[in-house]
C-alpha cells in the first residue's frame, strides 16, 4: 500500500475552488429575496385605514353589503373606498363616531360541527358616522369593520375629526380602547 500526501484543504488555492464563489452568489440572492418577502408587509400596510362593509345608511349611492375600506391617511377627509367609488366625507363635516358590538353564540356552528363551539363567541364591530352633507342635511353611515382594524380605525378618526369616540357599552369601549 502507497500512501500519497495530499494538501490540506485550507492550503488550496482558492482558483481551484470552481464551485465555491457561485455557492457564494447563491446564497447572497436567498438572502436579498428573504430581504424583500420580510418587507412586502410593511409595504402593504403603509395607508392608514382598514377594511370595511358598508351595512346601512342614508346614502342612496351604496347598495348594503358593500365591501371597501374605510382610508383615514388623507388629510381632510375620510374615504370610504369601494367598487362602485369612492365616498369622501370630510373631517371637518363628521358630527357623530359611534362604536358598538354585537356579540353572537354560534348556535348553527355548534350544531353541525361541536358542541364546544357554544363557549365561543362571535363579535362583529360597528362604527357609525354621523355627518352634514354640502346640503347641509344629516347623513349616516354604518360600517362593519374588521376586527384586526378596529383600533387603528377609531385612534386615527378621533385623531382627525377631534370629537371622542361614543362606545355604546363597556365591553364595546374595552375593544375599542384595549
Amino acid at each position: 500500500m502507497q500512501f500519497v500526501e495530499r494538501p490540506l484543504p485550507w492550503s488550496i488555492p482558492a482558483e481551484n475552488f470552481t464551485g465555491f464563489p457561485r455557492l457564494f452568489t447563491h446564497m447572497k440572492l436567498l438572502v436579498l429575496f428573504c430581504l424583500w418577502i420580510a418587507g412586502i408587509p410593511h409595504l402593504a400596510g403603509a395607508d392608514a385605514g382598514g377594511r370595511a362593509e358598508y351595512v346601512g345608511g342614508t346614502l342612496a349611492s351604496l347598495d348594503g353589503n358593500c365591501s371597501g375600506r374605510i382610508i383615514t391617511s388623507d388629510s381632510l377627509s375620510m374615504i370610504f373606498d369601494t367598487r362602485d367609488g369612492p365616498v369622501r366625507v370630510p373631517y371637518e363635516k363628521i358630527n357623530l363616531l359611534e362604536y358598538g358590538q354585537k356579540v353572537d353564540r354560534r348556535y348553527a356552528m355548534a350544531v353541525i360541527v361541536s358542541p364546544m363551539l357554544l363557549l365561543s363567541k362571535k363579535r362583529q364591530h360597528f362604527l357609525t358616522v354621523g355627518y352634514q352633507d354640502d346640503d347641509g342635511h344629516q347623513q349616516a353611515m354604518i360600517l362593519r369593520i374588521h376586527k384586526k382594524d378596529v383600533r387603528a380605525v377609531l385612534v386615527s378618526l378621533e385623531a382627525r375629526t377631534g370629537l371622542k369616540i361614543q362606545f355604546q357599552d363597556d365591553e364595546a369601549r374595552k375593544a375599542g380602547k384595549g
